[in-house]
């Protein structure tokens, strides 16, 4: 068992199934527990995803808890109709799977905590949604949720255009007082956007590896074909939420630079992730923001999953 723990906080669509599987294959941190939130698909179809995927890639005994329903100033969420085209309207590309396990019946903020009390700097949080539940934990707790070893979110965009508009990426768009709070917290964290995720793309040939390798394999082919049918132009895919995962994993994978950063929570530039402009709101640089990222990624991670899925295969055999 390795010392390091890894919490993952996720809106369970295909790029978080991508990288809920990364995180088993890489196998250098112990998967902890997944906290749900709203963004790709609603709070319970997160949970119902992440359960069912979890049961699929044979690891039934992690936890899943229930989190945010809605961002923190409203009071209901709807899906948009970007993401049910991306993410199909099951979040895994209208693709079914078994369903299977059942949720905690801890509230995600209050697991978030546990974790920061029980393993302190050994604890990777990485964030693939909404930051709701991690302001939510901040609010009840600044003092334990500073305790994190480290924390990643993938979200933002600093150096290029976002993806639902011109100036916001979806995960802060969907919550940009949430995003606000904890970027502005002082708490050390690093920020994997859109500057690097799109620039590790994965193609329908590279998927295909993983196809011929039991059910898990296959299935998981078949969730991310849609997405890469649906995402972009090019036939390929962004691999937002396996990179923030392989980032906090190797931190070598991306290269960061310090800012103090903010979000623009009103106007059209709603969810804009911006670094302060004047020397006197500089004083804290707490957010390392990625950059430029490693040409090992695709390849390794491609290749990682190719090998668990192999491995379920050959177990399940047995």
């Amino acid at each position: 068992m390795t010392t390091r723990k890894l919490l993952l906080d996720m809106d369970t669509g295909i790029d978080d199934a991508m990288a809920i599987t990364y995180a088993l294959a890489d196998g250098s941190a112990d998967l902890i527990g997944v906290t749900c939130c709203f963004g790709n698909v609603t709070n319970q179809t997160a949970v119902r995803n992440t359960l069912d995927l979890l049961s699929m890639m044979g690891r039934p005994d992690v936890p899943v808890f229930y989190g945010a329903e809605h961002p923190l100033n409203g009071d209901s969420f709807q899906v948009s109709d970007a993401c049910i085209r991306i993410h199909g309207a099951n979040g895994l590309g209208n693709v079914s799977i078994p369903h299977a396990g059942t949720p905690s019946d801890i509230a995600a903020p209050d697991f978030i905590l546990k974790a920061a009390e029980e393993y302190g700097e050994n604890l990777i949080l990485v964030a693939t949604g909404a930051l709701t539940n991690l302001a939510q934990a901040l609010r009840k707790n600044r003092e334990t949720f500073s305790k994190i070893g480290k924390i990643v979110f993938m979200g933002g965009a600093l150096t290029v255009e976002g993806n639902v508009t011109p100036y916001a990426e979806a995960n802060i768009a969907v919550d940009p007082e949430a995003a606000k709070e904890v970027l502005e917290s002082g708490i050390p964290m690093t920020m994997v956007g859109l500057d690097v995720t799109h620039k590790n793309l994965l193609t329908r040939k590279e998927a295909r590896r993983w196809e011929g390798h039991g059910k898990a394999g296959k299935a998981l082919f078949d969730i991310v074909s849609h997405y890469i049918d649906n995402e972009l132009e090019q036939k390929s895919c962004s691999l937002h939420d396996p990179l923030a995962v392989a980032a906090a994993l190797d931190g070598t994978m991306v290269e960061t630079h310090l800012f103090a950063m903010t979000v623009v929570t009103e106007g059209e530039a709603a969810g804009r992730t911006v670094a302060q402009p004047f020397a006197s709101l500089c004083e804290n640089k707490n957010v390392s923001v990625a950059l430029e990222t490693s040409p090992r990624f695709v390849p390794e991670f491609v290749g990682k999953l190719e090998t668990f899925f192999k491995q379920r295969e050959s177990q399940q055999a047995d």
